[in-house]
């Protein structure tokens, strides 16, 4: 792995919510609950580190959405002495990256929570619970072309056993081109002792 330079929280909340704005699953109800607190995109898509109000807002729309800092939903067991560290992977370290532990995860791994394995089951044909795969193919389709991804986020106890923490779909449609990307893949990682009971 190599290291870029040092995160923080706050770049990984805003990152997380610029990945998951332009999700397909995840974009809209994260557009309503902007609407609902009277914030427009900007905030996510022009994040001024700098800006401890609006850090503090994207961190209450992070926990509106997805239970950060409350210790429910996706960040339930998730530690908050996390170090936060930019960083790039090479092809066979991203390789080695698991899945979140999410049935639908699993299913399209076969169960080994490897984005390879989830790839090789993809190109075969084989869906997870009847769910098209035509958005890994488009995503890797627009990543041969040139288009540049947010960061993958991910977290482990150590930086040689990470879990995906945003950015699957990004992940899989990487693991589809064999993790070929000349650049390196790039990411936050955040470490922990503690993030194993998060990241089983």
């Amino acid at each position: 792995m190599r290291e870029l330079g040092p995160s923080s929280e706050d770049e990984m909340v805003a990152c997380f919510l610029s990945g998951e704005l332009s999700s397909r699953r995840f974009g809209q109800n994260l557009r309503s609950q902007l609407a609902a607190v009277g914030q427009a995109e900007e905030l996510l898509t022009r994040p001024d580190l700098s800006d401890a109000a609006a850090n503090s807002a994207r961190r209450a729309l992070l926990a509106a959405a997805r239970g950060y800092g409350e210790n429910r939903d996706l960040f339930e067991n998730f530690p908050t002495d996390v170090t936060w560290t930019r960083a790039l992977l090479s092809a066979a370290e991203a390789a080695r990256v698991r899945y979140l532990d999410y049935s639908y995860w699993v299913e399209l791994s076969g169960g080994s929570r490897r984005p390879a394995d989830a790839a090789a089951r993809i190109k075969a044909g084989l869906r997870a619970f009847d769910i098209p795969n035509e958005p890994f193919v488009d995503a890797a389709q627009a990543a041969l072309s040139g288009e540049r991804f947010p960061p993958l986020i991910l977290v482990g106890e150590r930086p040689d056993d990470l879990v995906c923490l945003e950015g699957h779909l990004r992940l899989t449609a990487y693991a589809l081109l064999g993790f070929g990307v000349p650049t390196g893949i790039e990411c936050l990682v955040g470490t922990a002792p503690t993030m194993g009971r998060w990241a089983r």
